[in-house]
């Protein structure tokens, strides 16, 4: 699974006046962990953000985009090349564009992206205020995040994040890759299956451990094996979690303390 890198590097993110280097940082991981890497800063209130401890440190693992992030005079500088921009605000305005939720939003983007030419921008305000109106007059959408009307206000960064978010879902649903996961999380989702002979052998294995303990009697077998045959068969069995049973079984048959100095120590 992966992001279309054609459409991913047509996203950016605009910060507007930000007031902290650390927000810039972490809108740059923000940014980096879903997939993209376009990120512009207008007016900052720190020039050097870039080379700000605080926005590195923020930054961590993705301090590239932030040193290659882009430093503009205005919001209509950092939207050149943007043929469709979001404004990210909380509420409607009186003269504003149409008003999105940030995932019907990204849902547009994406079907925007395969149709039309240019970038496509998500515009944040400044943390104390907001977008200002002739800001978001500068943008042909709104997207809001839904937020509890007794704390509806959310850190720059952590708008960045939920609006990156939901544009790369939405873009690995247009790409098909709806619901699922980068190959990198699922590390142990390959693990070779057990052999129909290792599963076999882990079968006598078990109906020996059953009967030296107690459980399991071969003369009156009340379908100790059927169940266990229907219990293991459900769970797909791998060569590691065979070896993890047959070693129980081996300390059950013949403890450990027994076992040492033996030439095997599986019975």
């Amino acid at each position: 699974m992966h992001l279309k890198p054609e459409f991913s590097r047509r996203v950016r993110f605009i910060l507007c006046e930000p007031a902290h280097p650390g927000n810039i940082g972490s809108a740059a991981r923000a940014v980096k962990t879903m997939g993209f890497r376009s990120l512009c800063v207008v007016a900052p209130r720190e020039a050097d953000y870039r080379m700000h401890p605080e926005a590195i440190a923020y930054a961590t693992s993705s301090a590239d985009v932030l040193a290659a992030s882009t430093s503009h005079a205005t919001l209509s500088e950092a939207l050149e090349g943007v043929t469709f921009a979001w404004a990210a605000t909380g509420y409607d305005r009186e003269f504003g564009p149409p008003m999105s939720t940030m995932r019907a939003a990204a849902e547009k983007s994406a079907a925007w992206l395969e149709q039309m030419p240019g970038d496509l921008a998500f515009v944040f305000g400044t943390e104390r205020s907001g977008l200002t109106n002739e800001e978001v007059l500068l943008c042909q959408g709104c997207a809001a995040i839904p937020a509890d009307p007794e704390s509806p206000s959310l850190n720059l960064s952590q708008a960045v994040q939920i609006a990156a978010y939901e544009m790369q879902l939405s873009l690995l649903a247009a790409g098909g890759s709806a619901g699922g996961f980068y190959d990198w999380q699922q590390r142990f989702a390959h693990e070779p299956p057990a052999s129909v002979e290792e599963i076999e052998g882990f079968y006598a294995h078990w109906e020996r451990a059953m009967t030296a303990c107690g459980v399991h009697d071969p003369a009156r077998p009340k379908h100790l094996m059927d169940i266990t045959r229907r219990l293991f068969g459900r769970s797909g069995l791998t060569r590691t979690e065979i070896d993890l049973l047959r070693g129980i079984c081996s300390a059950i048959i013949r403890p450990k303390r027994e076992r040492i100095g033996s030439k095997s120590s599986r019975s």
